[in-house]
């Protein structure tokens, strides 16, 4: 498995922390994020890990912003992305399952990083044939 992290200037202690705990459980990581503390435009960054997850150059991915909030309405913005902003690692769980998301998107003041990676990573997309027909409607509404 390989995942694609990108931040902004407000994610970059949290991108390093989740790139260090994926390393020690020998997860690929691939950083598409900035790697200082001078202001960027989160989009760019949103732009060049969803490109990524659609080229399956990773497999899923992670964003980090101030509020985790823009990362997700960009990343919602391209086609084939669907992205949670999440909390808790029930969230990640749960918009992996039933909303079969490829990235998900947090806070730079998101707690319990790890679990909501290990929850994010580990869940399996839901075969329920509600939760298929829902993520084909929202297909749809790309167009």
């Amino acid at each position: 498995m390989k995942i694609g992290i990108a931040n902004d200037h407000h994610g970059v202690e949290v991108k390093n922390k989740i790139m260090n705990y994926l390393h020690e459980k020998g997860i690929e990581c691939v950083n598409f994020g900035t790697n200082d503390n001078n202001s960027v435009d989160y989009v760019e960054y949103a732009v060049k890990l969803c490109t990524a997850v659609n080229e399956k150059q990773v497999d899923l991915g992670i964003l980090i912003c101030g509020t985790g909030i823009g990362m997700s309405i960009a990343a919602n913005k391209i086609k084939g992305i669907r992205c949670g902003k999440v909390t808790t690692p029930r969230e990640a769980a749960l918009t992996k399952e039933h909303n079969m998301a490829n990235v998900i998107s947090l806070s730079e003041y998101t707690e319990n990083v790890e679990e909501i990676v290990d929850a994010f990573i580990n869940t399996k997309n839901s075969t329920e044939e509600r939760h298929i027909r829902r993520i084909e409607e929202i297909s749809e509404l790309e167009g």
